[in-house]
């Protein structure tokens, strides 16, 4: 048993967080407004190059305000990658739309262009528009988002850029977020950096950064008084945690390297295995590795993703499956949803690991999720 918990992705502070925070509560801007907010969306400016930043209570919240912002409305369709935690499309039902699921390409793991194409030639030839493409870029990795704009630019449908798990990626020297019509950022606890919760919208439209903060704040109108004309939420993220998140930026850089250093850990010491497969890195990308993930073969390994996470977990380590896709949840029971004959999210789902990718694990406790799974594959081999 090891002797604490190895966890798949924690919070991990740079140490400057606290003057931030302090600074908050010493000038009394305690509520969503103050030098924090207003730092922090320049620091995400400065980093992605985005013209326009809205920081907010959570990347859910960024991805409902953006649909919003779209007009989309009951009935309407959105395209949504169908390999994705549930926040990527949940917002969709708040408008009442209707989520259509997207697979995803081996090379990737991310939404397939082939199949996003031939979803929006399917609703073309129906005559119904879908609203909005959202994109995932999953565990890291940016999706092909030079193939994805242009099948949306010729069918001219918007992209929410989902980059919640993708701060500090990279694709063909555009920063991962920037594609989009909006870019979404998560700092939820287990990101790569974190306002202990939080998120962010952002766009090189700034007029539209600017109707997405009126709709952050209850869409209060210029006037002597409270006036309201349209709906609004309660979405601002508060000058405190913006204070961590502050912090946070001062050490992305040396976080991405951390979790890319990881990766490389379990390559060198996993990758030997006939059966074990690496999330890949597509070309022209720089993956930040938020989640080190990786494939298993059970016809090779003698062992199933599932036997693997529960064997880790005997020893207190933390190891989840990767997501399991939308198109699979009962959520969203008799949605339709688009690939090209092979059920790549399944496939993935399936035989997918997210292996513990926390800043910081020592190298003794990276070797020693390498010795377990190693152990337990060559268990299996031994009594086969």
């Amino acid at each position: 048993m090891s002797k604490r918990r190895i966890l798949l992705s924690s919070p991990h502070m740079g140490g400057t967080e606290t003057k931030y925070v302090q600074e908050a509560f010493s000038t009394n801007w305690i509520a969503p407004l103050g030098e924090n907010v207003d730092r922090f969306e320049e620091q995400v400016k400065e980093f992605t190059g985005a013209n326009a930043a809205c920081a907010l209570s959570s990347g859910t919240g960024a991805i409902h305000i953006a649909l919003d912002l779209l007009k989309v409305e009951q009935g309407d369709i959105v395209l949504c990658s169908s390999l994705t935690f549930v926040a990527s499309a949940n917002p969709i039902l708040y408008h009442g739309g209707k989520p259509v699921f997207i697979d995803s390409e081996m090379d990737s793991w991310n939404m397939c262009p082939k199949s996003l194409e031939k979803a929006l030639k399917y609703y073309k030839m129906l005559g119904k528009k879908p609203k909005a493409v959202v994109v995932v870029n999953l565990y890291g990795q940016s999706a092909r988002m030079d193939e994805i704009g242009e099948i949306c630019r010729r069918y001219g449908v918007p992209i929410i850029e989902d980059a919640a798990e993708s701060l500090g990626a990279v694709y063909k020297g555009r920063m991962s977020g920037t594609f989009g019509r909006f870019g979404i950022f998560s700092f939820n606890g287990n990101k790569i950096i974190t306002t202990s919760g939080g998120g962010m919208i952002i766009s090189n439209d700034e007029v539209l950064i600017e109707r997405a903060l009126k709709k952050a704040t209850q869409s209060k109108e210029n006037a002597a008084y409270y006036q309201h004309e349209t709906v609004g939420y309660n979405y601002r993220l508060s000058n405190v945690c913006a204070g961590i998140g502050r912090g946070q930026m001062e050490v992305l850089e040396e976080r991405i390297e951390q979790k890319r250093n990881i990766f490389d850990k379990y390559v060198a010491g996993l990758g030997d295995v006939d059966g074990i497969e690496f999330m890949p890195e597509i070309e022209g990308s720089y993956h930040t590795r938020w989640l080190s993930t990786m494939l298993i073969d059970p016809k090779k390994v003698g062992v199933s993703a599932g036997e693997l996470i529960e064997h880790l977990g005997e020893s207190n380590i933390e190891a989840r499956h990767v997501w399991k896709p939308l198109h699979m949840q009962p959520l969203f029971d008799g949605s339709e949803y688009f690939h090209g004959g092979d059920d790549n999210a399944k496939y993935l789902f399936e035989h997918g690991i997210c292996l513990p990718s926390d800043t910081k694990m020592t190298e003794a406790e990276i070797n020693e999720v390498i010795g377990l799974c190693r152990e337990r594959i060559l268990a299996q081999e031994l009594f086969a």
